[in-house]
C-alpha cells in the first residue's frame, strides 16, 4: 500500500513532464518505474529537435502560467541541443566576416578618392597650360587693342567724310535734284508755258524708275494711293480731255488739295542724293506746279488754244454754272475720289488681304503704324478688326474734302497759289534739312556711341589688365614691367594714341571724350596716313 501510494503521483506526473499522457501511461513490459529520468531527458531532446521553435512539456507549460511571453523564449540548459551551441559558435565568424567587408568597402572608396584627387590635378594642370598658352603677351594684347581702336576711327572717318561712302546713283541723284529745282524755277519764271511739258517729261521718266525699285522693295501696293490716281487724272486732263470742265476741276482739287498737303502728311524731304526722296516729293508737287502755270501764268490767247477748259472757266461770268466755286468743285472732285476709294478697297485691301497680312504695306497699315500714338489712331484702333477699314476710308474722304475747302482761293487768286506752294516747298525743304541734320547725326553719333562702348568694354576687359597675365605661381611683375603698364594702360591710353595718332605729349590726362577731328586723323595717322595721302591726293575738307 504504501508504495503504490508513492508511486501514483509519479505516474499521474509523468505525462506533464513528458509531454504526452496517452503514450506513456501505460506501463512498458519490465518497467516498474515508468522510465527513468534518463528516458525522460532522452524524449525531451526529441521533442526539441522535432520542434525547436515551440518548445512544450511539463517545464514550460507551468511556466506559460506564470509569463506566456517572457519565458517563452528561455530554453533551460538541460534542453539545449548541439545545434543551438553550433549557431552560437557561427556569431563571431559572421562579425568577422562583416567588418572584413566593410573594410573593403572603405579601401576601395579610398582609393576611389585618391583617383579624382589625381584626375582633378591633372585636368587643373592641363587648364593651366592651355590658359598659359593661349593668353598673348602685354605687348601683343597691346597692339591688338591700337589695331581695334585703328580700324574703328579709320570705318568712323570713312563713314562720314570718305567719297566712297556715296555710290554713284546717289550723286547722280543729287545732281539731278538740284537741277531739277532749278530748271523748274527758270521755266517757271521764263516760260510758263513750258511747264506742264517739262513735268509729264519727268513723271515718263520717274514712274518706270518708281514701280521697279517699288516693285523689288515689296513697296508697289503704294502705287495705288491717291497721289498717282491724280497725276493720271491731271496727265488725262492735260493732253487726253483739254476741253473737259470737270475733269480738270477734279484734278485741281485733288492736287492742291489732298496731294499737296500730303508732302506734310507723309513727311516729303528735298533730298537731293535720295532718288526716292526726290520722286515722292516730285508726284506731290510738281501737280499743283504745272495747274499753277497753266491757271495763273499762261496768256489767256495760249490758255484758249492749248487748255480750253481752264479758259472757259476762268472767263465765264460769275453766275454761269461754268464758274466754279467750293460746293461745285467738291462735288465734281468726289466723283473721282469715289472711284478710286471703292477700286482701291476691292482691289488692294479686298483682294489682296492674304498679301497684306504677310506683311505687304499699304498706306492704311502706314497709317495705321504711325499714328497709333495719336488721338484718332488710338481711336480707329479701338474699333473692330471689321469697322477699321471704313472708319479709316471716312476719314481720309474727310481729310480730302478739309484740304479741298481752300481750292477755290487758290484757283481765282494768284498770289494765293503762289504763296501756298511757296509754303510746301519750304515745307519740304524743311523736312529734307531735319533729314540731313538729325538722321546723319544719329547716325554719327551711333557710331561714336558705337566706338566709345567699344573702347569700355576692351579698357574692361581682363584680356587687359597686366594681374591677369600672371598665373597661379607666377612671380609678380617687376617695378620696370608695372611701370611700362601704367603708362600704356588702356584706361589711360587717349583715342588718338590708341589708334596711332601723334597726340601732344604734354597732355597725359587725354580721355576717350577728347576725340581728334577726323582731318587730323587723317592728317596725322602715322604711316597709315602718309600713304593714304600719297594714293589720295590732297585730303578732301569735311564741311
Amino acid at each position: 500500500m504504501t508504495s503504490e501510494s508513492a508511486n501514483i503521483p509519479t505516474s499521474t506526473s509523468e505525462p506533464a513532464l513528458g509531454g504526452n499522457s496517452e503514450s506513456f501511461s501505460d506501463p512498458l513490459p519490465g518497467d516498474t518505474t515508468h522510465g527513468s529520468e534518463a528516458l525522460q531527458r532522452e524524449r525531451g531532446s526529441v521533442e526539441h529537435i522535432g520542434a525547436p521553435l515551440s518548445r512544450t512539456g511539463s517545464f514550460s507549460s507551468s511556466s506559460k502560467n506564470d509569463d506566456d511571453e517572457d519565458d517563452e523564449s528561455f530554453v533551460p540548459p538541460e534542453q539545449l541541443t548541439i545545434f543551438d551551441m553550433i549557431e552560437n559558435l557561427a556569431l563571431p565568424q559572421r562579425i568577422e566576416s562583416f567588418q572584413r567587408s566593410l573594410e573593403k568597402q572603405r579601401t576601395r572608396l579610398e582609393r576611389q578618392r585618391q583617383r579624382l584627387k589625381t584626375q582633378g590635378l591633372s585636368a587643373k594642370d592641363k587648364v593651366i597650360e592651355e590658359w598659359r598658352r593661349r593668353i598673348p603677351t602685354a605687348d601683343e594684347q597691346l597692339d591688338k587693342y591700337k589695331k581695334r581702336m585703328r580700324v574703328s576711327v579709320d570705318r568712323l572717318g570713312q563713314k562720314w567724310s570718305d567719297s566712297k561712302a556715296v555710290t554713284t546713283r546717289e550723286k547722280i541723284s543729287f545732281i539731278a535734284g538740284v537741277l531739277n529745282v532749278f530748271i523748274s524755277g527758270y521755266l517757271i519764271g521764263a516760260h510758263p508755258e513750258w511747264f506742264h511739258i517739262w513735268y509729264s517729261v519727268q513723271l515718263l521718266y520717274f514712274m518706270p524708275i518708281r514701280y521697279y525699285t517699288y516693285r523689288k522693295k515689296g513697296y508697289h501696293y503704294f502705287l495705288a494711293d491717291l497721289c498717282y490716281f491724280t497725276n493720271l487724272l491731271l496727265m488725262l486732263s492735260l493732253w487726253v480731255f483739254p476741253r473737259s470742265k470737270r475733269l480738270f476741276i477734279a484734278s485741281y482739287c485733288l492736287a492742291f488739295g489732298n496731294n499737296a498737303v500730303a508732302i506734310a502728311m507723309w513727311r516729303n524731304s528735298l533730298v537731293f542724293h535720295s532718288m526716292d526722296k526726290v520722286v515722292s516729293l516730285f508726284i506731290h508737287i510738281m501737280p499743283p506746279a504745272a495747274l499753277h502755270c497753266i491757271v495763273h501764268l499762261l496768256p489767256p490767247a495760249q490758255q484758249a488754244e492749248k487748255f480750253p477748259a481752264v479758259y472757259a472757266i476762268r472767263n465765264s461770268d460769275p453766275n454761269s454754272p461754268q464758274h466754279y466755286q467750293l460746293p461745285s468743285m467738291v462735288v465734281w472732285a468726289t466723283v473721282p475720289y469715289a472711284v478710286w476709294q471703292l477700286s482701291y478697297h476691292f482691289i488692294i485691301t479686298v483682294r489682296r488681304r492674304e498679301q497684306i497680312a504677310a506683311g505687304r504695306p499699304t498706306s492704311f497699315t502706314w497709317l495705321r503704324k504711325s499714328y497709333a500714338p495719336t488721338l484718332l489712331g488710338k481711336a480707329v484702333l479701338s474699333l473692330p478688326n471689321s469697322l477699321q477699314e471704313p472708319a479709316f476710308m471716312l476719314i481720309q474722304y474727310s481729310y480730302a474734302v478739309l484740304t479741298m475747302v481752300p481750292c477755290p482761293l487758290w484757283f481765282w487768286y494768284r498770289w494765293a497759289s503762289a504763296g501756298f506752294l511757296i509754303v510746301v516747298f519750304i515745307w519740304s525743304i524743311y523736312n529734307g534739312a531735319t533729314y540731313y541734320i538729325d538722321v546723319f547725326g544719329r547716325r554719327f553719333q551711333k557710331e561714336l556711341d558705337a566706338l566709345k562702348r567699344d573702347v569700355g568694354k576692351w579698357q574692361a576687359s581682363p584680356e587687359l589688365d597686366p594681374g591677369a597675365l600672371k598665373t597661379p605661381g607666377e612671380e609678380k611683375t617687376s617695378p620696370q614691367q608695372q611701370g611700362m603698364f601704367e603708362s600704356t594702360s588702356p584706361q589711360k591710353l587717349s583715342l588718338g594714341a590708341a589708334a596711332g595718332i601723334n597726340a601732344p605729349q604734354n597732355d597725359k590726362s587725354e580721355s576717350i571724350d577728347t576725340i581728334p577731328l577726323l582731318d587730323e586723323v587723317r592728317a596725322t595717322g602715322g604711316a597709315d596716313g602718309a600713304e593714304k595721302q600719297q594714293s589720295n591726293g590732297e585730303l578732301r575738307e569735311r564741311k
